[in-house]
């Protein structure tokens, strides 16, 4: 039974985790790559999209490994939170149940003979394709094409090759770690027959009903480094940049959103945006709170993954690489149920939002504090999404406090403002509309409130500790 496992998430609230090695000295060359499968590159994810609303298994699973319990979720509870999810979130749009690691990923080679997973938490994939199609929802997939879930005897399709031919070969894989074990058994993209059965997964995923695949710790894949003090023997840069090339291509082929997990985001993320949908900027949640959000090894850049510990920095920093048609920040789950306020609870779905980034729900059937729904389906927030809007911090600089006031365009020239307090006392919060490129007065209306308060040439507000005001700016009457 293959399970994966997140401890490495105590390093990185323990202050230990490290950042990933360079990149260089890895012995590998171009050359090496076979004579096949070197051609031009003409696939993109330029095209504006949307970015994911969906529910994630991970706050059951995180808790089970925790508790040191099975963190296998049963079929019963599937159902709870599926029904949950669609009667009270699928109606503001959250199309879809992800799975995660921490629970097994198997694959039997009688239901997919090309040694794809199959089975997770013990459970047929297509079952919880039908179980959530059943209820208007999509199911997403915890996997990497990189990945081997079979026995290394299985045949790729299409070709005359191995999962053998395809793993480490210390005869003629040169690699950052030569002493050092994998965590995982990695394909090698520089083998023959990679680049098929990377196609293979996508095919694959995309023929069960799958369309969105979260892949992960691809900072030890690439360096060996990034996971506290999980093994990899780093397969190096080029390896990786191949890597997310043949996944780019198979991904546009069948129409699959990639969502890439722990990577390194080298030479700021030049690999990364030009070939994944969306990418993790942040640490992982674990057990939430404003810590996660805000202030987990505040102000402090790290080279390598994780670039920040905490999602303002994180959103801020990498607020240069997005924008409508570029790579989706992801700032990884959200757990209201770990806020200690209203404020915090609205604070950490409006910094998602004006960013651009995804809301995805961990929270359960059973642990969502009563109440707490309106903010997850606040439809004048939620608009954001809908149009793809991606909002800027005023400055790039995280020790700046003026990287808490965020603004952006809306596709029909309404503007959007967000006033942030990270601090821990009140503070105030303004912006002149000219500094945003915006003359004269605009409408101002406040989406948490859903009350317009007049025209002004700027936005201000007293704001508390961990809270903000969002505000969306319209043309004032002539």
């Amino acid at each position: 039974m293959f399970k994966i496992s997140k401890v490495f998430t105590l390093s990185v609230i323990a202050l230990a985790l490290m950042a990933c090695s360079d990149e260089k000295g890895t012995g590998w060359t171009p050359d090496m790559i076979p004579e096949d499968v070197v051609e031009n590159d003409t696939t993109s994810v330029t095209d504006a999209k949307q970015a994911p609303l969906y529910w994630s298994v991970y706050e059951y699973g995180l808790t089970g490994e925790l508790s040191h319990t099975n963190s296998n979720m049963p079929l019963e509870t599937w159902k709870k939170n599926i029904d949950w999810v669609s009667e009270n979130l699928r109606p503001s749009g959250y199309n879809m149940i992800c799975t995660d690691g921490f629970m097994s990923m198997t694959n039997d080679l009688n239901v997919n003979a090309q040694g794809y997973m199959t089975h997770y938490a013990g459970i047929k994939l297509t079952d919880l394709v039908q179980m959530c199609k059943d209820k208007g929802l999509k199911l997403g997939v915890y996997d990497n094409p990189l990945w081997v879930h079979a026995p290394l005897t299985t045949v790729i399709e299409g070709t005359n090759k191995r999962l053998s031919d395809l793993v480490y070969d210390p005869a003629k894989d040169k690699v950052i770690k030569p002493n050092s074990t994998d965590l995982f058994t990695w394909i090698v993209p520089s083998h023959a027959g990679a680049r098929e059965y990377i196609d293979g997964f996508f095919k694959y995923y995309k023929s069960i009903g799958v369309d969105f695949i979260r892949m992960d710790f691809m900072c030890l894949f690439e360096t060996g480094d990034g996971a506290g003090d999980m093994p990899g023997r780093g397969y190096g840069r080029e390896n990786y940049k191949l890597a997310l090339k043949y996944i780019n291509e198979a991904a546009t082929k069948y129409k699959v959103f990639t969502s890439i997990v722990m990577p390194n985001m080298f030479e700021d993320g030049a690999a990364e945006k030009t070939t994944n949908n969306m990418a993790r900027i942040v640490s992982d949640t674990y057990t939430g709170g404003w810590g996660h959000v805000s202030s987990w090894l505040r102000g402090q850049k790290h080279y390598g993954w994780p670039t920040f510990h905490n999602q303002f920095d994180g959103f801020v920093y990498w607020s240069k690489i997005t924008g409508r048609g570029k790579i989706i920040p992801d700032g990884d789950f959200t757990r209201l149920n770990q806020l200690s306020s209203a404020e915090e609870k609205a604070f950490v779905i409006s910094l998602q939002l004006m960013a651009g980034g995804p809301i995805a729900v961990a929270d359960q059937h059973n642990t969502l504090v009563n109440g707490d729904l309106k903010y997850y389906t606040n439809k004048e927030m939620l608009a954001l999404n809908q149009d793809k809007f991606v909002g800027k911090p005023l400055v790039g600089d995280i020790t700046n406090e003026e990287s808490q006031i965020w603004y952006g365009k809306m596709s029909n020239g309404d503007y959007v403002v967000g006033l942030f307090n990270r601090e821990d006392t009140p503070k105030v919060r303004a912006v002149e509309f000219s500094r945003l490129g915006i003359s004269g007065a605009m409408k101002i209306r406040d989406l948490w409130k859903h009350t317009d308060e007049g025209e002004d040439i700027r936005v201000s507000a007293t704001l508390a500790p961990h809270s903000c005001k969002i505000v969306r700016l319209s043309k004032a009457a002539n």
